[in-house]
Formats: C-alpha cells, structure tokens, sequence
C-alpha cells in the first residue's frame, strides 16, 4: 500500500436551497483549481439570517488534497 500525503483547503460554500448544495458549492469551486480532492470534512455550518428567515446557508469544508 502507498502512503498518501495531503494537503487541507478550507473553503466556504454558500447556497439559498440547502446545507447540501453550499458543500456541493464549495467542491465545485475546488475541481476547478485542484486535481485528487479526496476527501471532505464539514467543519462549520451557518444560516445568514433575512427578515428573521434563512436567506442562504454558509458551510465550511476542508477538502483533502493528495499530493503528488
């Protein structure tokens, strides 16, 4: 088995439907400035508050990257 080696990005995802769709978000934003995502942690979740109602929901990730 090889060892692996990675590297953390921290992104916040954001969406007005769903703590779903904000990660999806952020993975999406990541494929397009990094190759062998892997893995992602959910480190904090957050609603931004409108009118006393959630306007969109904010999720931070930590995305593990292989290193080459």
């Amino acid at each position: 088995m090889n060892d692996h080696i990675y590297k953390k990005i921290e992104l916040v995802g954001s969406s007005t439907k769903s703590i779903e769709d904000a990660v999806k978000n952020a993975v999406a934003k990541a494929t397009q400035e990094h190759t062998h995502l892997r893995w992602l942690e959910v480190v904090e979740t957050r609603a931004h508050l409108e009118n006393e109602k959630i306007a969109h929901w904010q999720v931070t990730v930590k995305i593990g990257v292989t290193l080459a």
